[in-house]
């Protein structure tokens, strides 16, 4: 049995004869009451499927494309290694971020380091582990990325990150594209024209693509057209001086459904959009047409994950509101209170029974913003219900925090009706491993 809200949670999500939400072919009420909860499940056959349909799509539209996952949208070994099985290279913007990766080996070469501000650490252990692409922020960058690659004997190939000024009418906090952003090199500064200049006159650089990145998330899609076009336009006054575009880069930023009333554009639809851009001005000013590189992060991990959580204790403020908490919330979800974002939810153990109240669902944290979901329409709770918010694969465990000394959730992947570990839960101990007395 399908449920209303069905398009938000992972493909395999379904409703058993138990009126439960099953995940994967597991029951969510068995998964909490064997792995306890909070507890994260991915879905494999969601993560797949989305690594496949972005492949399918883009590439069946521009021949010479490349999917690269951007890891900061959340990343483990289990992760990494399904990733580097499904052909898709990988987006770090840390030393912590690459080190996953090394943990499995993925290829190197399929690696595409970012970051405003890279240690000279970093940069270094890049270089040792030779990663494919280094992006390159800001003029410090490029001078020390050029010292160190000097100092290991190696030539190591270089995007350089611009800024097309172009806003694509996102969450403040979550738009990086514009003018006025700690972001990349602003074209319309000179920085940008400043650092191409640069980079083709670093003797151990070799400059070989272009990346943007307008935000997250997009649900319109006429701002990479735009920042396309603007980005290309730019590129061409360089190449009397030298510049060869074999790499483009438009970045990701594409949207998941969080509610059932806001819902993306298909994927389909931002391939087409963004490959014909590409085609089209390339072609309008003589370029051989350059590798496209996409990278999508929330878009293959957050439909794949369902965050799952145990009801306590009830208030109910006649009039105002009832508040339902819930044994977990801003410290392994802080979306809602940095940047308003909101969610649905069921109740995983009733999911047939009509929303008869509204419902403030809060967290446990001592903050009065640790809200997860605000007036929403649910049965009846008692304590011991289990409650599942969809759309919770992305950015909630990779920004959770130990915030009031809370252990981090277990993480459980499910496919054909089993479950497995891939991130246990925190213990106290942990949480003081690093403490010195």
């Amino acid at each position: 049995m399908t449920f209303p809200n069905a398009s938000l949670f992972p493909f395999s999500a379904v409703v058993n004869e138990q009126d439960h939400l099953v995940l994967g072919g597991c029951s969510s009420v068995d998964l909490a009451s064997e792995f306890g909860t909070p507890l994260y499940v991915y879905d494999e056959e969601t993560l797949r499927g989305m690594c496949r349909e972005f492949t399918r799509e883009f590439s069946s539209r521009y021949g010479n494309a490349k999917v690269v996952y951007a890891s900061k949208a959340y990343i483990n070994p289990a992760l990494a290694r399904l990733m580097a099985e499904e052909g898709l290279g990988l987006d770090v913007v840390s030393g912590g971020e690459l080190a996953v990766a090394q943990s499995v080996d993925f290829p190197p070469e399929d690696i595409y380091f970012h970051g405003n501000n890279k240690t000279p650490d970093e940069l270094q252990m890049a270089l040792e582990y030779g990663v494919g692409r280094i992006v390159v922020d800001n003029h410090h960058e490029l001078r020390v990325l050029d010292d160190l690659a000097r100092q290991n004997g190696t030539v190591q190939d270089v995007w350089l990150r611009v800024s097309p000024s172009v806003d694509p009418h996102t969450h403040v906090h979550t738009t990086t594209g514009t003018l006025d952003s700690k972001f990349g090199l602003a074209i319309d500064t000179g920085d940008a024209a400043e650092a191409i200049r640069g980079a083709l006159a670093a003797p151990n650089l070799n400059l070989v693509g272009l990346h943007f990145h307008l935000g997250s998330p997009i649900f319109e899609l006429e701002p990479y057209s735009i920042a396309i076009d603007t980005v290309l336009t730019f590129a061409s006054q360089f190449v009397d001086e030298g510049l060869r575009l074999e790499e483009f880069c438009p970045g990701g930023g594409f949207a998941i459904g969080y509610v059932t009333q806001q819902l993306p554009p298909a994927i389909a639809d931002y391939a087409e959009v963004i490959a014909n851009s590409v085609k089209t001005r390339c072609a309008d000013l003589g370029f051989d047409a350059p590798r496209l590189v996409i990278e999508p992060g929330r878009a293959i991990v957050g439909r794949a994950g369902v965050a799952l959580y145990t009801v306590g204790a009830t208030k109910d403020i006649p009039n105002i509101r009832k508040y339902v908490s819930l044994d977990g919330g801003m410290g392994d979800n802080i979306r809602p209170a940095l940047y308003e974002a909101n969610y649905e939810a069921v109740v995983a153990n009733k999911m047939s029974v009509p929303g008869d109240e509204t419902v403030t669902l809060a967290g446990k944290f001592c903050e009065s913003g640790d809200v997860l979901v605000r007036d929403v329409r649910l049965p009846s709770m008692e304590a011991g219900d289990i409650v599942a918010i969809p759309s919770s694969g992305a950015y909630a465990p990779s920004m959770a925090s130990n915030y009031n000394l809370n252990p981090r959730p277990a993480i459980v992947m499910v496919k054909g009706g089993n479950a497995r570990l891939i991130r246990r839960r925190e213990t106290y101990a942990d949480m003081m491993a690093a403490d010195i007395l």
